[in-house]
């Protein structure tokens, strides 16, 4: 069996690899889809539509844009594996070394926001399901359509003023009080560095900053979940598993929670992997409301400095997100489906 579970992981290894290097030819298709020319292509790497002649001849020179297109390919190819991802315009620096540091300070809102709204979308799942055709499930079925279909916009700017200005309970914006000094660098999260260097202060002010970010990402995927979590609930209610496990004896709270709900988990992974992608994306407008210093926000100013690499080098990063967390979705279904090792 664990034979068959290491050729089951190898081959999804293989797959995620390979659609990472169609990812990266998409990239490479769409910037010179956007720039045919080596003179227009030199400006999207200088940042700068109106960059000087001398400037274009020397970046046509650095990156060889002159070259037939598949050794262009190969070089950029070669780029992205080998942690080349390009030059800042603005910054004059590795765009890798800032996009890292900016990716790793929007997870600590997207990782939390996922998981509250796997955990919200499963319980009001199954109580919607075990309450099929009740208040409760018109009541929740409501309530996680109204979300869904509400931009995410609207959803950060009502609690930023509800919870941060009217109540007072949270900070409005910034990942931390701008007047503490920041722990040493262990790593690229603010968060676990203070807590690495129990700096208690720091951590709880960038926890509460993190609190609303984190809390609309949720509000804004949670729906689907409960969607997914509802109809499979029901499908496993009306199995017969489910109804000799009630005949036997089983109280039905049991059945539901214990039974049918574990039967939910695989098409939620499947959530979970792919709003994972989804959340980093979408924290662009949630970090800019609550001016959250991520990635998100950085591509937002990227975007209004006309720094295409880093938009560019950010749809790769978003895209590997979604591949390696879908990766990990298939080695967890062969945890908790062994059926799915033999398929």
């Amino acid at each position: 069996m664990l034979t068959d579970y290491i050729k089951f992981a190898i081959k999804r290894m293989i797959n995620g690899f390979i659609a990472i290097l169609l990812l990266i030819f998409f990239v490479f298709v769409l910037i010179h889809a956007a720039a045919p020319n080596p003179a227009q292509l030199a400006r999207i790497y200088a940042g700068n539509p109106h960059a000087p002649p001398v400037e274009i001849q020397q970046i046509i020179k650095e990156y060889g844009l002159d070259e037939p297109l598949y050794v262009q390919f190969v070089n950029y190819l070669k780029d992205i594996l080998s942690g080349n991802w390009g030059v800042d315009p603005i910054y004059k620096t590795s765009e890798l070394s800032l996009l890292i540091p900016k990716l790793a300070i929007s997870l600590q809102i997207v990782i939390p926001g996922d998981i509250l709204a796997a955990i919200l979308g499963l319980l009001s799942g199954a109580v919607a399901a075990s309450s099929r055709g009740t208040w409760k499930d018109k009541t929740i079925k409501g309530l996680y359509i109204t979300t869904w279909a509400s931009p995410p916009f609207f959803i950060a700017i009502v609690l930023q003023l509800v919870i941060a200005y009217y109540l007072n309970l949270l900070p409005a914006g910034e990942p931390v009080n701008e007047l503490l000094t920041c722990p040493p660098h262990y790593t690229d999260f603010p968060i676990l560095n203070a807590l690495i260097d129990r700096d208690w202060t720091f951590f709880v002010s960038a926890v509460r900053h993190a609190i609303l970010p984190s809390l609309s990402i949720a509000i804004i995927t949670f729906g689907l979940f409960t969607r997914v979590t509802r109809a499979t609930m029901i499908d496993s209610m009306e199995s017969d598993y489910t109804k000799l496990a009630l005949a036997k004896g089983l109280t039905r709270r049991y059945v539901v929670y214990k039974i049918a709900l574990r039967n939910s988990l695989i098409p939620v992974i499947t959530l979970i992997a792919l709003f994972f992608g989804y959340s980093v994306a979408g924290a662009v407008l949630v970090e800019d409301i609550f001016s959250y210093q991520g990635i998100g926000y950085y591509i937002t100013q990227a975007i209004e400095n006309l720094d295409y690499i880093a938009v560019l080098d950010f749809t790769i990063i978003v895209g590997i997100a979604v591949i390696v967390a879908n990766f990990v979705a298939d080695l967890l279904y062969g945890i908790l489906d062994p059926r799915v090792k033999v398929q």
